[in-house]
């Protein structure tokens, strides 16, 4: 497979790992948008959030309860930010679903 992600999370592609469990896996964005930035994926391709349906359920809020399990892990008491970019429009440049964990300073509204 040439997905990028898919090959990051097989190891192919060395990443820094910050939270792995048997349905995602977390790592520092190469290009951080925040002091905080993690990219957390599942394991199981999944292009993005348009290509879910209902037997992805469990996984979507798996991916939103490891962001929050990281944010605790990386003292983001004061707040941060959970996104997921879908499609062109959306901002979305790797077509593996990722959720983006942004945190550590204050984030401005609207994002972009």
């Amino acid at each position: 497979m040439s997905c990028l992600f898919c090959k990051i999370i097989e190891g192919t592609i060395p990443s820094s790992a910050v939270y792995q469990d048997e349905h995602c896996y977390a790592f520092a964005d190469i290009h951080p948008q925040a002091p905080v930035h993690v990219l957390v994926a599942p394991r199981r391709h999944l292009a993005s959030l348009a290509h879910s349906d209902e037997a992805d359920r469990a996984l979507l809020g798996h991916l939103l309860w490891a962001a929050a399990q990281i944010a605790a892990q990386k003292g983001l008491a004061k707040g941060y930010r959970v996104a997921i970019n879908t499609g062109e429009d959306g901002g979305q440049t790797v077509d593996h679903l990722h959720v983006h964990l942004l945190g550590g300073r204050p984030l401005a509204w609207p994002p972009g």
